[in-house]
């Protein structure tokens, strides 16, 4: 039951006074939970250490973060939520926060913010009320209440106005990894949030429209509602690099979700060789391409071969002969299956048994499932599967793809041309799997081959972000993870800097294998400043003429200024200048200029971090190379000659990307310095 609504006599100290008691309540929750006594409830050791580790992160579940603000919200309903909406019936008020907490009687005295009942805390309106009499926003300094806003939605009387504390969170400086947005989920961010387990969505947003942020509040929206199904089945969020899951990895355990796994593409399809090479890009664009598949599967099941002798089984004193063309029957009805290499291997010899044992029964022997299984263990019928449908090492067959060019013509033949091939045939032979350098693109291409004989295991849901990136056959890979679970897809088109950049979302779904996937847009910029992403979107009509330009909704305009420079001192001084305001500041520049700016900041004594480092008071300054810049976000940003990042990609679309995603990194204010002139299509 909820706390009743009443009047207080001082609103801010009746607030800090349910802060406190909350506080209190949630550490004796924590506390019940360490004083558990487990060791006469479980079976055995394994039974207790599954436990004793589910009891662990229960607890660190249950951490009181001091710096964090365990309820933002709060919800005045005019009548009790499911109740009798009579006239004169009592409504309920609810403190909204990042988790459930009660009291030792179990009454809740802050209500986790994926609970159904919290929902309108994000989509009332004056418009729509959805029977809230009040919302009630909290500002907090440190950990605790310094003011309050109210918004009574179901008084006509009262105006429409924005959110001055809203406002203040989403404009609040950046300082360490990222932060949940929980307190600020806007109304079209929430209907993606809540949207079901059973449907996959893919989200188009330009930076600073929050797509990484719903997607993860996603994820633990799920995790809430299906706990128990996605507890079996797993979670899994892949993101672009390692410097971006750094940045991204405490959002989750702020909300109270521990188990949900991160990873890069590479992490997931690089188990079973090493990444020691790299393509070029004509090789990795064909090593990449969907066609791939069709010849790898050809090539897997080239083992297959047609048997032309038939099978003798001896046991006691008679013997049992299974003829070619039954034999060839059975292997032709496995091949029309379509069933994995491995599981048609695997099915063969039973099949070869079954056949004896049809001919035992004619005989009139009565053989049962056991004289079945010492048929198919027989060594002439293992000698034949051997023969028929020989094992397959999905790297060896890559390899071999790789290198032999006339194996590789065999199965390309009307797939690839001529010029394809040769483009991905290496260039010197290698002796082993282990000797060989592969590139991330084979790796790819070894998994699509290992599943072909073996199934993947499935997840139950994947969130997939800085998706826009991902060849065709990578987003094969991430689909053979969710087959039977479903996926977030986020990204942004304008954002695509690689030579096989995601050209639309539907194609993006496709290879993913989510072809039901809903598409969804964010276009409401909440992170980028007015005149930062303006002077961005001038490079919109050039690099994705189709999309919608982000529109800021940030009332503060932030800081912005062109600035021509002869040196790099000028570089450093203007990373001096930023350092003196509050939060974060990024200095991004294309990644043959680091090192030479590296040796500038380490000359004038300023400390600076790699991307994906947290920031601390004493160093604040991040050196990012621009190929690492996706993802990540700073107050304030100084990008360093624009026209290096255009000219350090293979093509210009592809650096004038580059150059977008650069130039929306800030928060709060952008300098950009350059003593090149600024790419033409920056220009008014």
């Amino acid at each position: 039951m909820s706390t009743p609504v009443d009047d207080a006599l001082d609103p801010l100290e009746r607030e800090r006074s349910h802060l406190a008691g909350s506080r209190a309540a949630l550490r004796a929750m924590r506390e019940d939970v360490e004083s558990l006594d487990i060791r006469d409830v479980t079976a055995n050791w394994v039974n207790a250490e599954v436990l004793a580790h589910q009891i662990d992160e229960r607890i660190k579940a249950l951490a009181d973060l001091s710096d964090t603000p365990l309820f933002f919200g709060r919800l005045d309903y005019l009548h009790s939520p499911g109740a009798d909406r009579a006239e004169g019936a009592e409504g309920e008020r609810f403190y909204i926060g990042r988790r459930h907490v009660h009291d030792h009687d179990g009454d809740p005295m802050v209500i986790d913010w994926r609970a159904p009942v919290s929902q309108p805390f994000y989509r009332a309106s004056k418009k729509d009320p959805m029977d809230v009499a009040l919302r009630r926003r909290f500002g907090y300094t440190r950990g605790e209440i310094t003011a309050y806003e109210d918004e009574h939605l179901s008084d006509p009387a009262e105006a429409v106005r924005t959110s001055k504390l809203l406002q203040q969170e989403i404009e609040r400086p950046r300082v360490g990894p990222m932060r949940d947005i929980v307190a600020t989920i806007q109304p079209e961010q929430d209907e993606i949030v809540r949207s079901g387990l059973g449907g996959t969505v893919c989200v188009q947003g330009g930076p600073g429209t929050g797509k990484t942020a719903v997607g993860l509040h996603r994820v633990a929206y799920l995790l809430y509602a299906h706990r128990e199904r996605l507890a079996r089945t797993g979670t899994l969020v892949i993101g672009p690099n390692r410097s971006f899951l750094h940045y991204i990895e405490q959002v989750l355990p702020a909300l109270g979700e521990l188990t949900v796994q991160q990873a890069t593409v590479d992490d997931l399809v690089s188990a079973g060789v090493q990444v020691r090479g790299v393509d070029e890009a004509p090789a990795a664009i064909v090593k990449g391409d969907a066609r791939m598949a069709e010849v790898l599967r050809r090539a897997v099941y080239s083992h297959v071969t047609m048997p032309t002798e038939p099978v003798v089984v001896v046991r006691g004193s008679r013997r049992w002969r299974v003829p070619a063309y039954e034999l060839e029957d059975i292997v032709r009805e496995l091949l029309e299956r379509g069933i994995r290499y491995g599981a048609a291997r695997e099915a063969l010899p039973q099949r070869i048994a079954h056949a004896v044992l049809v001919q035992m029964e004619r005989s009139g022997e009565a053989p049962d499932d056991r004289v079945q299984d010492a048929v198919a263990r027989n060594a002439a019928v293992k000698a034949a599967v051997k023969a028929i449908w020989p094992p397959v090492d999905p790297a060896k067959l890559v390899l071999r793809l790789l290198s032999d060019a006339e194996f590789l013509a065999e199965h390309a033949e009307g797939v690839l041309s001529e010029e394809e091939r040769r483009t991905i045939l290496w260039a010197k032979p290698v002796r082993s799997v282990k000797s060989a350098k592969w590139s991330s693109a084979d790796a790819v291409l070894i998994d699509e081959a290992t599943d072909l004989v073996q199934r993947t295991h499935s997840l139950g849901h994947v969130v997939l972000d800085e998706a826009q990136d991902l060849s065709p056959m990578q987003y094969r890979a991430v689909g053979r993870r969710c087959t039977t679970g479903s996926a977030t897809v986020l990204g942004d088109l304008a954002q695509g800097t690689t030579p096989w950049a995601t050209r639309s979302w539907d194609e993006a779904l496709a290879h993913l294998g989510k072809t039901d996937g809903v598409v969804e847009e964010l276009t409401a910029g909440f992170r980028v400043p007015t005149d930062v992403i303006a002077y961005a979107s001038r490079l919109l009509s050039h690099i994705a003429p189709g999309l919608t330009p982000v529109a800021s909704v940030r009332e503060n305009p932030g800081f912005f200024d062109l600035r021509p420079i002869t040196g790099t001192a000028e570089v450093v001084a203007a990373c001096e200048e930023l350092l003196l305001r509050e939060g974060s500041t990024g200095l991004i520049a294309a990644d043959a200029r680091i090192p030479e700016l590296a040796a500038a900041l380490t000359a004038a004594g300023i400390g600076y971090l790699s991307p994906g480092e947290e920031t601390t008071a004493e160093t604040r300054l991040t050196l990012v190379p621009a190929s690492l810049a996706k993802g990540l976000e700073y107050d304030y940003v100084v990008l360093d000659e624009p026209q290096a990042v255009v000219s350090g990609e293979p093509d210009e679309r592809t650096g004038l990307r580059r150059l977008y995603v650069a130039l929306t990194r800030a928060v709060s204010g952008l300098i950009v310095t350059h003593a090149e002139p600024l790419p033409a299509q920056l220009a008014d």
